[in-house]
């Protein structure tokens, strides 16, 4: 199943949860502001990163401008209360499953969440003939 971390007015939010649904996925939408996110499931939003904060940390933002701290000093404790008291400052969407984790919307990445079986099966079974047809071969220009 796919989480997907969303918030209100996000445009890449809306265009990945739309996504999903054009391609019969399955998801959870989390809105950050309106569920707080529990302490475990921060740290394993983190744990999943590839490269660590800057994953998932939007440095640019007003409320981290505002903390006026580095990344680098702050310890996990006080970067998981800081994302609690402060969700704007994830990068969003945020998609996360079993194998994938991918955050914003990127036409090319978001395809990572479609199982490999899925994507065999398309690119070896799917014809012009099939009603999913031109769906299957977006799948496969990907890879």
């Amino acid at each position: 199943m796919i989480i997907l971390y969303t918030s209100p007015g996000c445009a890449s939010c809306r265009k990945a949860k739309q996504w999903l649904k054009d391609n019969n996925m399955k998801f959870i939408e989390k809105n950050i502001f309106t569920t707080l996110l529990k302490e475990d499931e921060i740290k394993y939003l983190l744990q999943r990163t590839e490269n660590g904060t800057e994953d998932i940390i939007s440095t640019r933002s007003k409320v981290f401008q505002e903390l006026n701290r580095d990344l680098e000093d702050l310890s996990l404790k006080e970067l998981v209360e800081i994302i609690q008291k402060n969700p704007s400052i994830l990068k969003r969407p945020i998609m996360i499953d079993e194998k994938s984790f991918v955050v914003g919307y990127d036409d090319d990445e978001i395809t990572t969440l479609v199982p490999a079986k899925l994507r065999l099966i398309a690119e070896r079974a799917c014809t012009p003939e099939c009603a999913k047809y031109e769906t299957c071969a977006k799948i496969r220009e990907n890879f």
